[in-house]
């Protein structure tokens, strides 16, 4: 019986991809566009439309890592629960758990998706991660270019989680049973603010980063020329808050697995070639 993963073309699908392959269960990764799929070999692909999901990718499919998409959440539902799915394990958000969450641009995507399977019959597990550590990415052309990051709230603090630890927990979630039918708040192992993290990504790659203040106004200015002026709102006001003291460090792969979690001092060396100059 075939564990389903969809999101197959990022990065914590692909590594689940990987982790199952390595121990020797049965995985098909899905896209809308398969072809654009790079999987190890004997890996299965197959199409899959979340918003009109066929009979064929879900034939024979016990699990489904699962990516938000709420259009279409309900089609998926019945059709997984038609072809005998038993398990989903959910990459949702700890934005589901904020006050106003239903309305909330950023939280209302995983909230809507999270509800349609707590009213199906499947057992569900939810990873609600925080912040990403790939988020700072976002900073890597401007670094590259040594351009000043400009910020609002350089002071906002998280506990932004590494993609290995995300795909860990899924491993875990799809072959163990500590985890399943959990919802789990996920975070990495400590807080830092936007400019230590950009102190960290400094040493990672041996210059200087400099970093600006601009107003609140400014910043929702700029971001909106490449995201909805909503979701810009909503992610100021995330940082605003989050400026008035630590972030909290929720579940982790220590406090879960038993195994350290990966830093944000480590993801910074590892992906210290994106923050070279081009």
């Amino acid at each position: 019986m075939f564990n389903l993963i969809t999101g197959a073309r990022g990065k914590v699908g692909q590594a689940v991809i990987h982790r199952l392959h390595a121990a020797g269960l049965p995985v098909r990764a899905a896209s809308a566009d398969p072809a654009q799929l790079t999987v190890p070999d004997g890996v299965a692909v197959t199409e899959l439309d979340l918003h009109r999901p066929s009979e064929a990718a879900l034939d024979g499919v016990r699990q489904v890592f699962l990516y938000p998409e709420p259009e279409g959440i309900d089609a998926f539902v019945k059709a997984a629960q038609h072809a005998g799915v038993e398990h989903v394990v959910l990459l949702s958000s700890s934005s589901v758990l904020a006050p106003g969450a239903e309305t909330d641009p950023l939280a209302a995507q995983s909230l809507l998706v999270e509800r349609a399977l707590m009213d199906s019959d499947l057992t569900c597990t939810f990873l609600r991660p925080d912040a990403f550590a790939t988020n700072a990415l976002g900073w890597a052309y401007l670094i590259g270019r040594n351009l000043p990051i400009e910020l609002a709230y350089p002071d906002a603090s998280i506990a932004p989680i590494h993609s290995d630890d995300l795909a860990d927990l899924a491993f875990d979630a799809l072959t163990g049973t500590r985890l399943k039918g959990r919802a789990v708040t996920l975070t990495g192992p400590e807080a830092l603010t936007f400019r230590e993290q950009l102190a960290v990504l400094s040493r990672a790659i041996g210059r200087d980063i400099h970093v600006g203040a601009i107003t609140h106004a400014e910043a929702e200015r700029q971001m909106s020329r490449y995201m909805p002026a909503t979701v810009a709102g909503s992610l100021l006001s995330l940082w605003a808050a989050a400026s008035q003291g630590p972030a909290a460090i929720g579940e982790t792969t220590q406090s879960l697995l038993g195994r350290p979690a990966r830093t944000f001092a480590q993801w910074a060396r590892e992906n210290a070639a994106h923050f070279s100059p081009s």
